[in-house]
This record gives C-alpha cells, sequence and structure tokens, in this order.
C-alpha cells in the first residue's frame, strides 16, 4: 500500500539541509551515514538488491505519475517543488525522484575473494567506471587506499550506475592492510610483465589499480605476485586507467569461463 507523502514546502526544512550537504560535499555521507541517490536508474537498481531506502524524495510533478515499485519503496515519502528539487540536484536536469539510503556497516578485507584495489585514484569517473567493471565480471570486493577518491561521493556514485549496491566497498585502506587478502595481487605495468593475452591469470586473484599519473606505489609493487601489460598495437603511451581495469578484469572473467 502506497505510503501518503508528507508535503515539504521550504528550503530550510532539515532534510532538504542534508540533502544539500550530500550533493555538494562529496565525504559528508561518512559523517551522515546516507547517500544521496538521484534517478529513476539508481534508485531502481537499488531496489534490485533487496534494498530499501530510508526515505523516497519525489518532485510534486512526478509524483502523482511515479510507478508503483518507487512509491512503495519505502514508509517514509516526501513530496517537493519541483524548484526545490532542482535546488538539491546534482545533474544538469533534475531528476523526479531520489532516495535517502543508509550506508552499509563497516566491512573488513575479505580474504580468497576476487578483488580490485585502487591505489590513489583520483578521477571520480574513472573510479565509479571500475567499479561497473569489476561488478560485471565477478569481482565481489574493491579496495580503496587512502588518496582514491571518496567511494560514495555522488560523482562516483552516478558513474558506477548501481555497481556499489553488489560489491564490498572498503576505503581508506594502507598497504599493510591488504595482507588479508590471501589472493594473487597482479599489477598492471607499461613496461614489464607478461602480455594480457599470453598471460596464465589465477583465481581468485586481487588486480591493482594505480594513480592516473603517477600508477601503483611502491608499497603495493613490492607486494605484486606477477606484472601484466596490455598489447597496444596501435602505439599509445598508455591507456585510461578505467579501460585498462575493464580489460584486465574481463580477461579473468573469460579464463574462468573457458
Amino acid at each position: 500500500m502506497t505510503a501518503s507523502p508528507l508535503a515539504i514546502t521550504s528550503r530550510d526544512n532539515p532534510l532538504l539541509k542534508r540533502l544539500r550537504l550530500l550533493v555538494q560535499d562529496g565525504t559528508a555521507y561518512r559523517k551522515q551515514g546516507q547517500v544521496w541517490l538521484e534517478g529513476d536508474h539508481l534508485c531502481r537498481a537499488l531496489l534490485a538488491r533487496g534494498q530499501r531506502p530510508l526515505t523516497a524524495v519525489f518532485t510534486e510533478s512526478f509524483w502523482p505519475q511515479a510507478p508503483h515499485d518507487l512509491r512503495d519503496a519505502t514508509d517514509h515519502v516526501v513530496t517537493v517543488p519541483d524548484a526545490l528539487m532542482a535546488g538539491i540536484s546534482g545533474l544538469e536536469s533534475p531528476a523526479g525522484v531520489g532516495f535517502v539510503w543508509a550506508l552499509p556497516p563497516a566491512l573488513v578485507v575479505q580474504g580468497g575473494t576476487a578483488t580490485v584495489v585502487l591505489d590513489r585514484l583520483q578521477d571520480a569517473g574513472n573510479v565509479g567506471s571500475i567499479l561497473r567493471s569489476a561488478s560485471a565480471f565477478g569481482f565481489g570486493q574493491v579496495l580503496a587506499l587512502k588518496g582514491t577518491a571518496a567511494l560514495w561521493s555522488p560523482k562516483v556514485v552516478r558513474a558506477g550506475m548501481g555497481a556499489h549496491f553488489g560489491l564490498r566497498l572498503i576505503e581508506g585502506l594502507a598497504a599493510d592492510d591488504l595482507a588479508a587478502l590471501d589472493v594473487p595481487m597482479l599489477v598492471t605495468s607499461s613496461h614489464q610483465g607478461d602480455w594480457l593475452h599470453q598471460a596464465r591469470l589465477p583465481w581468485p586473484c586481487a588486480w591493482v589499480l594505480g594513480h592516473e599519473g603517477q600508477g601503483v606505489g611502491e608499497a603495493l609493487m613490492a607486494r605484486a605476485g606477477a606484472f601484466v601489460r596490455i598489447a597496444q598495437p596501435g602505439g599509445e603511451e598508455s591507456l585510461n586507467v578505467a579501460a585498462a581495469a575493464a580489460i584486465c578484469l574481463h580477461a579473468s572473467a573469460a579464463g574462468l569461463a573457458s
């Protein structure tokens, strides 16, 4: 049964103030323990994973036509004028619906799990894209070292397109924390190691992806079980890290399938 929405009309409402902070401050989720998911796709991705939001926020214009799965996602439903949603939105074209979702409990590094390690990646788009590839190719855990873009920031969440909800995500780690992985660590390199298309890739494993400019740090290079290069017959100096990640993770998945 659809809950009756609570109409919010003041921009100074406490809920709207919290939402603006979540959108404007990429790390505010750490203090609030909540994430703002804006738009039909992200909201449905959450529901598809069996999760429920704390609050559903609809614009006044969208509420009358909103599908029942979104209407019925939670008992706490509010409507806001379209102009107020535009003041919250981080999108060029504000969406008609958004969910407030409680972050999952803090996790510990899980050994024996196919993993992606992010070493100080800075670009939110790259990080979100890598999360999508990790989820698509069967890597259940993503570990972010200190200095990596905040995994639950609005930009990373949008770029992840729902992949967040199917992954074990842990951030703020140091290199020594990876000792608990207990799987071979594969480091991408532009100048050493086996060619990816010829390499025998272990499963499970941990692919290590480094800073866009500096690459993988020395502490993780020292822990590498193997170095892997991607053939680039076109002669480019290097690949974008998100593109390299997709190629490497697909190679692992393809090898498993065969």
